[in-house]
């Protein structure tokens, strides 16, 4: 009996093992991977299939321009999120690759270009395939421009040049022409006052041009640091630190070195801390070199929070490539490039420095009123704006005063204190129409008379704002889905500089106003920097403001995008470019 058992059950596994049971099939590198690719108006997409229990390496994934130039695009286009399988970062699932027409359009211009496809995979069974290098040639129609990008689009693309020390004497020449802009204006009272500080007896043009340097760097540090948080986590350091109670303990720093500039006070360390310090460490700690680098350092995160092309530049390409070595290196260039003006202004002081006296007692008070001018400028971001106007009416007619405006000429008086003489008379008036102006209700220092002007020139009420404002990504989807007229978007925030600019001096042209008419206006106010601010910059990959963004049929045509600050001739010129 147990004979034809075992022979039956030896049948059943033969006839299971010929015919039940298929073996796997070993797929050929085309079953594996199925790469193809086409070029529309839009661009080109390369779609990759992958077979089954198939995946690729994601490290050895890469994509190439190689003609008419040979340029790595790999870290500029978009793939699905690696996983972790076989002790590897892994593609599991097929994907597609798209390089968009406005990049091809900037780096092929016209003619014929290869994109060049690399990979390598393996497949579950245990099998791995040799690397494998695919080319697809297009011809593309027309030629294109560096319109097609934005200019920090533009800006973002020249990393991928490979030429690093071009890029960093690019960003070096971009901080040069920052620096001319009103967002590093108000550190230089900061770091005047500093040099001014100093005992005047050692201080000389070496030791002003060290100071400064040490401003200048640590400047040049927290922009660097600030910059590169943004671009990987999307956490903007200078917006955070836009608090009221932190620009209230800043503003209020400020005001007491101020007073101690007037002679009230004297500030320096405990005496037993500054003979220890002194002992161990020098002279030069005791002359304050630690503080003045905490100064400089905070002054880039809380004074001057400004993003401009070259800067947005940059994070976008350190947020897309994930490169914060050579992204960082251009910030912090860009950063030298803006603190030039303070290093030429910190060493001419230390030459320059006068000798003790009524003379010098003069100076450093006049910087003390500048840095009260600087806590004033920094409150006016928190504070309503007639409070602003009053406090900048009682700084100017009291220092005007205490300089001696009202003093009688004597008969020793010379020229040259004549003239300044008048320059303060000139002050005291201006502070006497400061102070007339806040008190018939204006709010604008630059028109302390809009009040009366306005009720001369016209009985009708001022017109309303034309920006319709929206917190959200909801709101601004659905103004975009209602919108019978193409769309302008401004990133708006009270303590950005440049922000304030186009709305004073931008938007205000009466050529500009007719323009805009063609718009549906729309404005995102990120002051508070709150979870819907954010929502909505991360939506965009806006690291800041000021940022303009425009829409037709509900989608951003980003090459008009605009980051930093445009006069109304150069915004209008941008306008007839966007001619929607």
């Amino acid at each position: 009996m147990q004979q034809p058992i075992r022979f039956l059950s030896l049948f059943f596994l033969l006839m299971v093992t010929l015919f039940g049971v298929e073996k796997p099939k070993l797929l050929t590198p085309e079953e594996a991977f199925n790469v193809t690719a086409t070029h529309s108006s839009q661009g080109v997409m390369i779609n990759v299939m992958l077979g089954e229990k198939i995946y690729l390496y994601d490290d050895k994934i890469s994509l190439e321009l190689t003609k008419p130039k040979t340029l790595d695009l790999t870290q500029w286009i978009e793939r699905p999120k690696a996983e972790y399988f076989h002790d590897a970062m892994t593609q599991r699932q097929s994907f597609e690759l798209f390089v968009p027409q406005s990049l091809l359009e900037n780096e092929v211009k016209k003619g014929s270009f290869t994109l060049s496809f690399s990979y390598q995979g393996c497949s579950e069974m245990g099998i791995c395939y040799q690397p494998i290098t695919k080319e697809f040639t297009f011809k593309l129609k027309g030629g294109g421009s560096a319109a097609s990008l934005s200019e920090q689009d533009v800006i973002a693309r020249s990393f991928m040049s490979g030429d690093v020390m071009l890029v960093l004497l690019s960003f070096f020449g971009f901080g040069l022409l920052l620096s001319l802009t009103p967002c590093i204006f108000p550190m230089i009272p900061i770091l005047s006052s500093i040099i001014v500080s100093q005992p005047s007896v050692s201080m000389s043009a070496k030791k002003g041009f060290w100071l400064s340097l040490v401003y200048v760097l640590a400047m040049s540090l927290a922009y660097t640091i600030a910059g590169v948080l943004a671009a990987l986590f999307g956490a903007n350091l200078q917006a955070s630190m836009q608090h009221p109670w932190i620009i209230g303990m800043f503003s209020a720093l400020f005001v007491i070195l101020a007073f101690s500039m007037f002679g009230f006070y004297e500030i320096k360390m405990p005496s037993f801390i500054q003979n220890r310090v002194n002992k161990k460490t020098g002279e030069a700690q005791t002359q304050g070199v630690f503080g003045i680098a905490v100064m400089g350092f905070l002054s880039a995160l809380i004074v001057g929070p400004c993003v401009a092309a070259p800067l947005a530049g940059a994070l976008i390409y350190i947020g897309q490539s994930g490169d914060a070595l050579l992204g960082g290196s251009a910030l912090f260039v860009m950063s030298l490039g803006m603190g030039v003006p303070l290093l030429l202004i910190g060493t001419t002081a230390g030459r320059y420095m006068p000798r003790p006296g009524v003379w010098m007692q003069n100076i450093t008070a006049f910087f003390g009123v500048m840095l009260l001018g600087v806590a004033i400028w920094m409150l006016s971001r928190i504070i309503p704006a007639f409070v602003s106007m009053s406090l900048w009416a009682v700084l100017i007619i009291s220092s005007s005063i205490y300089f001696g405006a009202l003093e009688s000429f004597s008969e020793q008086t010379k020229g040259w204190q004549k003239v300044l003489k008048s320059i303060l008379f000139m002050a005291l008036v201006y502070g006497v129409a400061l102070l007339v102006g806040f008190l018939s209700g204006a709010t604008n220092p630059l028109a302390p008379f809009e009040k009366f002007t306005a009720k001369e020139s016209s009985s009708v009420a001022p017109s309303p704002s034309p920006f319709t404002k929206i917190k959200t990504l909801e709101e601004l989807n659905l103004a975009l889905k209602n919108a019978q007229k193409p769309v302008m978007l401004d990133f708006y925030a009270d303590w950005c500089v440049n922000c304030v600019e186009f709305e004073q001096f931008t938007f205000s042209d009466p050529r500009v106003k007719a323009k805009l008419e063609k718009f549906t206006l729309l404005k995102a106010d990120v002051t508070k920097n709150s979870d819907d601010d954010k929502a909505l910059q991360k939506a965009f990959t806006i690291y800041g403001p000021p940022a303009i963004l425009f829409f037709k049929k509900g989608k951003e045509v980003s090459e008009f995008r605009l980051a930093g600050f445009k006069n109304a001739d150069e915004f209008l010129a941008h306008l007839e470019k966007v001619g929607m």
